[in-house]
């Protein structure tokens, strides 16, 4: 039986997210300037910083339990891994495009194409599945910046397409969707010690996630208003009431989602709710 879990922290632009659901759930993670090993204030957690396209590959391959990957790299890779939970974060699609131009043009098809993508095998996979006469190239960034001179379409990840319009491309078509997710070896669930930690990891990461997307209402109800209030009162399950004191109403709780908030204030008061007060929750363990 192992004591340490080991786990692969993503650098770059999706790290300042992890690192913050991480610390919490209780998993201070201690960054260092000049080593790829961040500590952990968990003793039982082995933690090493590495690019996110390198996570899907080595967590399958066991040298590492588990770790943050997007979807798009764990396809790309076909990394035989675990998807344990979807985080949400950075949402992205990998789509084709092409120089305004040639969108819906047959002369698009009238030569050999040059496709330009990061993604070499989700590249290849389209062209051998749309049946064009196409090459791949590998691009190491900017992939929006080789059309129209030195490629002929592309394909790439793109969060509003906001880029690929300045660039003046047209999205043709859509491969998939992308999130980050945590994942982990398939090896490593077989493992008893090591399922329970990623579990617990698990639900605390998917409570605090939930968390994120509700708000806590605290309201005061008289006892005219109560019944006809708490009738439309919407709630994750049923509202929590409690009688005030020399028995002038009832306190409610409701946990309800961020977004409906602004509208939902204003419909409780006309109600009868008094002394609302708004709380952000920290986790929600359904």
């Amino acid at each position: 039986m192992s004591s340490k879990l080991k786990m692969l922290l993503p650098d770059g632009h999706i790290q300042e997210k992890v690192l913050r659901l991480l610390d919490r759930i209780g998993l201070e993670v201690k960054l260092s300037e000049r080593s790829y090993r961040p500590t952990c204030g968990e003793p039982e957690i082995e933690l090493k910083m590495l690019r996110p396209q390198n996570a899907p590959k080595l967590v399958e391959f066991g040298r590492h339990d588990c770790g943050f990957a997007g979807h798009d790299l764990v396809v790309e890779a076909q990394a035989d891994v675990v998807e344990l939970l979807d985080l949400g974060y950075d949402p992205v699609k990998v789509v084709v495009a092409v120089p305004d131009g040639l969108a819906g043009s047959d002369d698009l098809f009238s030569k050999r194409l040059i496709v330009a993508s990061e993604y070499e095998r989700l590249a290849r996979e389209y062209i051998k599945k749309k049946g064009l006469d196409a090459a791949h190239v590998r691009t190491y960034g900017a992939t929006e910046a080789l059309p129209p001179e030195d490629a002929d379409m592309v394909i790439d990840n793109t969060a509003s397409g906001q880029t690929l319009r300045l660039n003046r491309l047209t999205v043709i078509d859509e491969i998939l969707e992308s999130t980050t997710r945590f994942i982990c070896n398939r090896e490593a669930l077989e493992d008893p010690w090591k399922k329970k930690k990623l579990e617990e990891i698990k639900m605390l990461m998917e409570a605090t996630l939930n968390a994120d997307k509700r708000v806590l209402l605290e309201m005061n109800v008289s006892n005219e208003c109560f019944e006809k209030l708490v009738a439309d009162l919407p709630c994750m399950r049923a509202p929590t009431v409690s009688p005030l004191h020399n028995e002038e109403g009832y306190a409610v709780k409701i946990a309800v989602p961020v977004k409906d908030v602004p509208k939902l204030i204003p419909r409780l008061i006309e109600a009868g709710a008094r002394d609302i007060l708004e709380y952000r929750l920290e986790k929600i363990v359904g």
